[in-house]
């Protein structure tokens, strides 16, 4: 089946809430499985950290305000995989989107540096993002996270993203990703939020770590 054949038209936010066993679990394991992610990819991390240190000298990690379930605004950690001050830039390169909508995509976006080419493709630049899954900001698997210059330009029908804890990885990512637009990623945001079940988040959970290995058209 086609995921983007049909729409939703609209989610049931009480009956979303309502699914305390599913999200009691779904919260303990992120808890475990993120303390885990954090001690077993340290080695990794530790790499990833001091090769971004050595090519330009500028700060490790890169924090910015996110919107998270029910609109409440957060911080989000990432591994700096552009210049410094890049956001900056952002005015100048709008006109360059490759996504239509309230998202920016740049396939070759002049503000990354070397070593975020490579761990941006292989999505290690989210690592960081186990700090908010542990605070409990995020989930290890949601829509992701949009910038609230972004939530200013959604529509009811894209705001139904924010009824759920946002997550590092999702069914965007592991199937359409960069292939489809904004209107796409909201629809499958909401496809996930409907059939939202604790063995589809381990199947998109592992679906992550084979795109991690053999990445699918991420920038």
């Amino acid at each position: 089946m086609d995921l983007l054949e049909s729409k939703v038209v609209s989610l049931n936010k009480k009956q979303i809430e309502s699914r305390f066993m599913y999200h009691s679990i779904k919260r303990i394991f992120d808890f475990i499985a993120a303390i885990c992610g954090v001690i077993i990819l340290s080695p990794v991390m530790l790499v990833i950290a001091i090769l971004i240190k050595a090519e330009d000298h500028g700060p490790v990690f890169y924090k910015q305000v996110r919107v998270g379930k029910n609109g409440k605004r957060f911080k989000m950690y990432k591994f700096r995989s552009m210049f410094v001050n890049a956001d900056k830039m952002l005015d100048k390169l709008k006109e360059q989107n490759d996504v239509e909508g309230p998202m920016f995509k740049m396939k070759d976006d002049p503000r990354i540096t070397k070593i975020g080419h490579f761990i941006r493709k292989h999505s290690l630049d989210e690592l960081p993002q186990f700090l908010n899954v542990i605070k409990g900001e995020m989930s290890l698997v949601g829509p992701r996270p949009p910038l609230p210059s972004e939530v200013a330009e959604y529509s009811d029908y894209d705001k139904q993203r924010l009824y759920v804890t946002p997550g590092c990885t999702g069914l965007w990512q592991v199937t359409e990703r960069n292939e489809v637009g904004f209107t796409e990623m909201v629809q499958l945001d909401i496809q996930y939020i409907q059939r939202a079940s604790f063995m589809f988040d381990l199947w998109i959970i592992w679906k992550t770590v084979e795109i991690v290995i053999k990445p699918n058209g991420s920038y």
